[in-house]
């Protein structure tokens, strides 16, 4: 019999504008909810097996982008296939998605992949088009240089936890009319890690990480679209005991400009022209990427044509070339007159005729090659 699964942003309790930190604070606190470990509901793992593979796709630009667009049918087609597995510890679970101990969740004595970083820079267009080299400031989990991540004091040692030989776990087996019931969980004497320590290190207070400022420089590549993000690999936080360390994303945001407006590799802007410029033909100088450039404007330069700069936008990200600048012409009107002005302006018109005024047949092939 078929069933309807949920939507994942229901399960999670959140809108579906909800940001990274939002999907990620929602799916701790129902992980701490309905964790075997710590909830007794009969349908508590069902439900966190659901809170599990939520989290494994709206905490994931693709996936959530798929689902967003096309539901559990995109995903399918796409194929995305939840993660299996038991249920280990709460920590165990935390320590798999968000990197170990940096979000505050001690996990066994294994190596554990340090969290990712994110940071956001502000850079200009033109600085987008030329590509340009930024520091960012992040705050970072980094070895303790003091003990060497192992988190005892220097001279001294750790010593094997005697409540669970090592491991790091227990067993509680029960005993029922359907067979053995097995449930594990983490160690609460030595906090899951399977050792005691009596000396911590002084540095870390036995974390084995301490958080440092850092700045670090990156290149920013030419094109760089809105919203981008570039990867650092090995640039977040130190994994534990010699894991490897996170990633750091840099979300790239470039600020509106005063004059330009860029759709993909292209881009658009305005020239205003006096009445009499359009009329008579100037020369008039237009912002583009590069910089201010002359541009020569015909007599009878007419409102809402089109001139193509041909290969004056945005790099090709990663590619060759350039896109177009097309420039909208816009030509002012006279909203005051003197009474000279008035009799001059009456005169041209008493000397027009229907050659003076004729139309542009070519006016609406020109409007739609600004949109090609």
């Amino acid at each position: 019999m078929a069933t309807t699964r949920r939507d994942y942003y229901e399960i999670l309790g959140l809108e579906r504008s909800a940001s990274e930190a939002e999907v990620k604070r929602a799916f701790r606190q129902l992980a701490r909810e309905l964790h075997p470990d710590v909830s007794d509901a009969p349908d508590a793992g069902e439900r966190f097996r659901e809170v599990v593979e939520a989290y494994e796709v709206l905490s994931k630009s693709e996936t959530r982008g798929l689902y967003d667009r096309f539901g559990h049918a995109g995903l399918s087609s796409g194929g995305f296939r939840p993660t299996p597995f038991d249920f280990g510890s709460l920590a165990d679970i935390f320590s798999a998605f968000f990197g170990d101990d940096v979000f505050g969740v001690a996990t066994g004595r294994r190596r554990a992949r340090g969290a990712d970083v994110a940071a956001e820079i502000e850079i200009e267009l033109e600085e987008a088009a030329s590509g340009v080299r930024r520091a960012v400031l992040t705050e970072v989990a980094l070895v303790c240089e003091e003990c060497g991540g192992d988190g005892i004091e220097p001279g001294h040692s750790a010593t094997t936890c005697e409540d669970c030989g090592g491991s790091g776990r227990l067993q509680h087996v029960s005993r029922t009319g359907f067979g053995e019931f097995i449930r594990s969980q983490g160690c609460p004497r030595c906090g899951g890690t399977g050792r005691i320590v009596d000396h911590p290190c002084r540095r870390c207070d036995g974390a084995g990480r301490v958080l440092e400022e850092r700045s670090l420089e990156i290149e920013i590549p030419p094109g760089i679209h809105d919203g981008q993000r570039i990867r650092l690999s090995g640039e977040g936080h130190a994994g534990a005991l010699g894991g490897q360390a996170g990633d750091l994303y840099v979300l790239v945001r470039i600020r509106p400009h005063e004059r330009l407006v860029r759709e993909g590799d292209d881009v658009y802007s305005t020239v205003d022209l006096t009445m009499t410029q359009a009329a008579l033909g100037a020369q008039v100088k237009v912002a583009t990427i590069d910089g201010d450039v002359e541009l020569d404007f015909e007599l009878g330069t007419q409102p809402g044509e089109i001139r193509v700069l041909r290969g004056r936008g945005m790099p090709v990200l990663q590619g060759f070339g350039r896109g177009d600048h097309r420039v909208l012409v816009n030509v002012a009107m006279p909203r005051q007159l003197t009474e000279e002005q008035r009799r001059l302006l009456g005169e041209f018109e008493q000397t027009a005729d229907e050659e003076t005024y004729r139309p542009d047949e070519g006016f609406f092939e020109k409007l739609k090659s600004a949109f090609r």
